[in-house]
């Protein structure tokens, strides 16, 4: 997840903010977009950034993120009998984290009781997302993975409209959720029962990290609550990463590829998108991370060898339209709120 997924970290390279509140003028679904370890950062005034970066162009970078996301996601799949899905999440909070720490340096004096009640939830919600995500991974492949999570901000999205016209786009999703589960030739039948539960819940956990991103948004400057957030995560995880996986964790080759689906899963695809949102409509941004399922799919047959059908690639296709289909509705939607 996207986690997927949700835990991004903000660049110290950049030079304005980082925010964990969702964008404004778009639906639930906008923040949801992006993957399940990170918070939409908000977007900001234009500015010159590292020219490495700026000279691939916003939707450039906006795509590079996402690949890097997916490309994290597959790696983590290829560690996994080494330290176990738990002890792969555990490394990847932790690292994020202490970048976050780092980069962020977020204030622990000056909160209340109400601010620290809604930074633990997100924490927890984070950590559970990323768990049964992972968990998911180590049944069935990345891009069906990745689509049925995706469901989680989609139904968000169509709730929180209330619009016919998102019956629509409910309907594309519930059509690709057949095909998911065999119900065409050639479909998703074949799935892990339990892995698909993993997905599904790891998308519930999505829909409630966008909510609880938001809250803390409000409540911490820059990226202090998504700092705060992220060792609330590794704290809750970590034990259950010792415990699956023991001094396993500790071996030098496990630790630098955890570092590796850190970097790749979190701070680059953070800081990239960051970039690109001083140059890009957040609306863009979220039609643009959709492809999410099309790029896990990629990395899933690129790095680990799995392959799709003709019926699960239509099932992806599908959960891509509706997503697309769900955000430009709803921007379409506020642009009419604002001129009226």
């Amino acid at each position: 997840m996207t986690l997927p997924s949700a835990d991004r970290p903000g660049s110290a390279s950049t030079s304005a903010p980082a925010s964990t509140s969702a964008p404004t003028s778009t639906s639930a679904f906008t923040s949801a977009s992006v993957p399940p370890t990170a918070a939409a950062p908000a977007p900001a005034a234009p500015s010159a950034g590292p020219r490495r970066f700026g000279s691939l162009g916003p939707v450039g970078l906006v795509l590079a993120g996402g690949v890097s996301v997916q490309f994290g996601g597959a790696l983590a799949v290829t560690l996994m009998p080494r330290a176990g899905a738990l002890g792969v999440v555990a490394l990847r909070l932790a690292v994020a984290a202490l970048v976050l720490l780092v980069v962020c340096r977020p204030r622990l004096r000056g909160h209340s009781r109400a601010d620290w009640g809604t930074v633990v939830a997100f924490g927890i919600t984070m950590a559970a997302m990323n768990g049964l995500f992972y968990q998911s991974l180590a049944r069935i492949p990345l891009g069906p993975a990745v689509t049925l999570e995706v469901l989680g901000p989609l139904v968000l999205s169509v709730v929180a409209s209330r619009r016919a016209v998102n019956l629509v786009w409910a309907g594309l999703a519930l059509c690709g959720v057949f095909l998911l589960g065999g119900g065409g030739s050639g479909g998703f039948g074949g799935l892990d029962p339990v892995g698909v539960a993993f997905a599904l819940s790891a998308g519930a956990m999505w829909a409630a990290y966008i909510v609880f991103s938001a809250r803390t948004g409000r409540r911490f400057p820059q990226a202090d609550g998504l700092a705060l957030a992220m060792v609330v995560a590794a704290v809750l995880f970590l034990p259950l990463g010792v415990v699956e996986s023991g001094t396993r964790l500790l071996d030098p080759t496990t630790l630098a590829l955890g570092a590796a689906v850190a970097v790749l899963s979190s701070v680059l695809p953070y800081t990239l998108e960051l970039l690109a949102l001083r140059r890009l409509p957040s609306s863009t941004f979220a039609v643009l991370m959709s492809l999410e399922p099309a790029l896990a799919a990629a990395a899933g047959f690129l790095v680990l060898h799995q392959t799709l059908s003709a019926a699960e690639s239509l099932a992806i296709a599908l959960v891509i339209g509706a997503s697309m289909g769900a955000v430009r509705t709803q921007v379409g939607r506020g642009k009419a709120e604002v001129a009226g």
